[in-house]
């Protein structure tokens, strides 16, 4: 019986050494992580790197950027998964650039204050919505331009 029970926690020792030893293995860096640089210190230190890769990227490499951002979120939604997607989904000039998406995924990082990413979150999502309301003064001032232009159309050929 005690030799039984030795052998029991013998094996739920040996078991327990394994997963504490996972914990020290070496990781695959991020693929956006140039070799011979040191490993990001954090996540958010990882996402800006993240974000200096993605610009680097010409359009074919984006799509499949934005599709492998995508199907890592959909395998695990962490709140490093939802900032990085958002990123690849609020760059400028893409075919797949969807702000309102983006700002989305962010809401839920940028509001839990426990979240190791908040900042990065906040000052994301604050920048989209800055970017926003930008547009939607451009599309006003646009709209008042075209106006303009039209009414000075008429004014010319009522002259005629």
């Amino acid at each position: 019986m005690w030799g039984r029970l030795a052998v029991i926690l013998a094996g739920c020792a040996a078991l327990a050494g394994c997963a504490a030893l996972r914990s020290f293995e070496v990781q695959e860096p991020a693929p956006w992580v140039q070799a011979g640089v040191p490993q990001p210190a954090s996540d958010t230190e990882s996402l800006l790197l993240y974000f200096q890769h993605l610009r680097k990227l010409p359009g074919a490499d984006l799509g499949r950027e934005h599709e492998t951002a995508r199907q890592a979120y959909t395998r695990a939604r962490t709140d490093f998964n939802r900032v990085r997607l958002a990123m690849v989904l609020s760059l400028p000039n893409a075919a797949f650039t969807d702000d309102g998406r983006a700002l989305e995924l962010l809401e839920p990082v940028a509001k839990n204050p426990g979240a190791r990413l908040q900042g990065l979150a906040q000052v994301l999502s604050s920048n989209l919505q800055e970017q926003k309301k930008l547009n939607a003064s451009v599309q006003g001032l646009q709209q008042k331009l075209d106006a303009l232009k039209s009414l000075e159309r008429n004014l010319i050929e009522r002259n005629r």
